[in-house]
């Protein structure tokens, strides 16, 4: 079995505990030891300099078709031939900056994700490990229904009314090979018919579509803003809930209780960009944002998502990239504003994106964590990302990308055991 040792590392494991020196061996597919290591005959030796060695990242929110978007005519007007070539370069820029997972949200159409999953899995594109999304599943008049009396055209959703057409919309999305189905249970600030405090899907509907995924054997996924709206979710056993602004005391007590089996994914990062003003020369301003009630849900983010923090209940990072302002691979912004906005210690900020995101993709623990006998899915930083998160917003400062025990990407020498490293350049 061919072995790698992966020496001289700052150890972070991804469990929270604080960095620690020490070498680690991949065998196959597989982490075989970690510790002070002595290389084996045959070994790939690795010598990574002190670099900061961590598990690879997670996309929580993953819209991989999604591709410098400012509009839904960008997801509804390309043919599908581009929109896979964009799905396929979203899944590439993942993986280049670090994440070797991706936890699929929607798409723009149905099989998108499914059909670059296949094409990653086989071998034949670069990409992260990947649980794909569909179209998102709305009701008539909510978010994604694009449709008007005079003009009867089909946005990036696919609209049910009822039980039944949910339970066959359900269907229809796992017999295509979706992995995660998303329901649109709340109201959303882009759609100011339906805004975020509301509630256009009913429970019934949400617990048809969560019991018929979950009988697929699929993951159950949801847009919800609202505080009706998220513990029609959590009452109905959806998986991962998506944004989670507005709450009181009864949902955060209802998301405490099932924090062994939910996952959070907030989207603060969008609302970020937006009032930072990064989205302007998009059409998108900050005083936009004020008339799309942006600085009331923000308020609300930092209010719930503290409180779920210290209540234990686990976030993915994730919220919405792809858009003109926010491109594929700069989803590590995340860690930061986790930290600024929620409270959390670069540590925590980390497990977010590398323990809770595989616990989300492989419910059994064996992604996420660099442990023996876990999967060997990780990542090699230049600095130290503890004291600067910003070395993970994009693929500068990531030196090495391993996703199950192949090398992905690396700029250091791979030596033979018994051999010596050529020095590394140096730049005068």
């Amino acid at each position: 079995m061919t072995a790698t040792l992966i020496c001289n590392a700052r150890i972070f494991d991804g469990t929270g505990v604080n960095p620690f020196p020490g070498a680690l061996r991949v065998e196959g597919n597989r982490i075989a030891e970690i510790g002070a290591l002595e290389p084996h005959a045959g070994d790939t030796v690795i010598d990574v300099g002190g670099r900061f060695l961590m598990p690879g990242m997670v996309e929580g929110h993953a819209h991989l078709s999604f591709e410098n978007v400012c509009a839904t005519e960008d997801l509804i007007k390309p043919t599908p031939e581009a929109q896979c070539f964009a799905t396929a370069r979203s899944a590439a820029a993942l993986l280049e900056a670090g994440f070797t997972s991706a936890y699929g949200a929607s798409e723009a159409r149905l099989r998108l994700a499914v059909a670059v999953r296949e094409e990653v899995n086989a071998g034949r594109l670069p990409g992260p490990r990947i649980r794909a999304g569909g179209l998102e599943i709305s009701v008539t008049g909510a978010m994604g229904d694009e449709a008007r009396l005079h003009d009867p055209r089909t946005g990036p959703s696919s609209i049910v009314d009822g039980v039944e057409e949910m339970r066959k919309m359900v269907r229809l999305h796992c017999r295509e090979g979706v992995d995660n189905i998303k329901i649109d249970v709340s109201g959303d600030p882009f759609y100011p018919g339906t805004p975020g405090h509301t509630t256009p899907m009913t429970f019934e509907e949400v617990r048809v579509a969560a019991e018929t995924a979950h009988a697929y054997g699929r993951r159950i996924n949801a847009h919800t803003r609202s505080i009706e709206g998220s513990k029609r979710c959590v009452r109905a056993g959806v998986d991962a809930l998506f944004h989670c602004e507005y709450a009181d005391e009864e949902l955060l007590d209802l998301m405490e209780e099932a924090k062994e089996r939910i996952f959070v994914v907030p989207t603060v990062g969008l609302f970020h960009q937006i009032m930072a003003g990064e989205a302007a020369g998009h059409g998108l301003s900050a005083e936009v944002g004020g008339y799309m009630n942006i600085p009331e849900l923000l308020e609300n983010s930092c209010r719930t998502h503290t409180e779920l923090r210290k209540r234990g209940v686990r976030h993915l990072i994730g919220g919405d990239y792809g858009f003109g302002w926010s491109p594929q691979g700069t989803q590590g912004r995340d860690i930061e504003f986790f930290i600024d906005y929620y409270g959390y210690s670069p540590q925590g900020a980390l497990v977010c994106a590398t323990a809770n995101g595989g616990l989300a993709m492989m419910g059994d623990g064996t992604l996420g964590t660099l442990q023996p006998g876990k999967l060997a899915d990780l990542i090699l930083v230049d600095g130290d990302p503890l004291a600067d998160p910003r070395l993970l917003q994009g693929p500068g400062h990531i030196a090495l990308v391993m996703k199950d025990g192949a090398l992905c990407k690396t700029t250091l020498p791979l030596v033979p055991a018994g051999q010596r490293a050529a020095p590394e350049a140096v730049t005068p």
